[in-house]
């Protein structure tokens, strides 16, 4: 599987092996917003030509009006794999949205959701001192879980007790959480790049996306009768362009305020892949990139590598 920073190239790797190993690879999208219809041009989402080059798997899977969670791509992705596993295929993950890749490779047991819980939560979470009091609630019911969050942390603390209250469990009862890194099988190629370098290139694509016409899809997007999901609206690029579109906010600051995020968000993705020590990392930018990760794979997967 190939991860790493959002612009370090990872589909067009991806693209180069499977196109040189045409009968051994199908390639499979970890990416939380691809997974979105007609979010195209902003979630550098691979071509319709990239998509026709090779068989690809969870992109264009919801609608964009519609949330879609981690255990929903869960199990969407043990369906597929189960398939590619059938045809005698290796699946290639590649994308960059860490806690997906983590449910596939690490069968992570994922909660459910609790929506009258979660909803209360956040309204006292409103509220004068209202965070501090949940924080507070979280050390009595969930002390593993409390101790694993930071008492400003408002999603987390929320999470864990809708989770807690809803589940009747704690919620650090849900397996051994993202802190443990067990043995796996897979094969996990990281790509990086000198932040200079991809702070450049990232600033580059979003004005290439701009003249590939974001814009316009942005506005399309806008007038759809089913709306925007909380999530889609969320996707870098379009939430800024949203603004511009639908409250007037300025073009320039739309933009700069895209490229910020951009670049912040691939920190982010760095930081959590880092974090692993099961990822092989390798410079996006050596002019052998093709073969030195080829020689990395070798013969050695097997389709069990991430069948969970």
């Amino acid at each position: 599987m190939v991860v790493g920073p959002t612009g370090t190239g990872k589909t067009a790797l991806a693209l180069e092996l499977a196109r040189t190993s045409p009968d051994r690879y199908e390639l499979v999208s970890v990416d939380a917003m691809a997974v979105y219809r007609d979010l195209d041009i902003g979630t550098a989402k691979p071509t319709p030509a990239e998509q026709a080059a090779a068989p690809w798997h969870l992109i264009d899977i919801v609608d964009p009006s519609q949330e879609f969670s981690v255990a929903a791509f869960q199990a969407e992705a043990r369906r597929v794999l189960a398939g590619i596993d059938a045809r005698g295929h290796l699946p290639l993950l590649v994308g960059g949205t860490g806690l997906y890749h983590r449910a596939v490779v690490d069968g992570l047991e994922i909660p459910g959701r609790f929506p009258d819980e979660a909803a209360e939560l956040e309204n006292r979470a409103d509220q004068p001192g209202g965070l501090a009091e949940l924080y507070g609630r979280l050390c009595e019911l969930d002390p593993v879980a409390a101790g694993r969050v930071e008492p400003g942390n408002r999603r987390r603390i929320v999470r864990a007790l809708e989770v807690t209250l809803g589940s009747g469990r704690p919620f650090s009862s849900f397996g051994p959480g993202l802190v443990t890194y067990r043995a796996t099988s897979s094969i996990i190629i990281g790509l990086e790049l000198d932040r200079p370098e991809l702070d450049r290139r990232l600033a580059e694509r979003f004005e290439d996306e701009l003249a590939r016409g974001l814009l316009e899809e942005v506005r399309a997007l806008s007038t759809r009768p089913a709306g925007l999901s909380r999530t889609a609206r969320q996707a870098i690029g379009y939430r800024e362009l949203l603004r511009h579109v639908e409250e007037g906010a300025p073009l320039e600051q739309a933009k700069a305020e895209s490229v910020r995020r951009l670049r912040a968000f691939a920190r982010r993705q760095e930081a959590w892949f880092k974090r692993d020590p099961r990822v092989v990392w390798i410079r996006a930018d050596r002019s052998d990139l093709g073969e030195a990760v080829r020689a990395r794979l070798g013969d050695t997967v097997k389709p069990e590598a991430v069948r969970h």
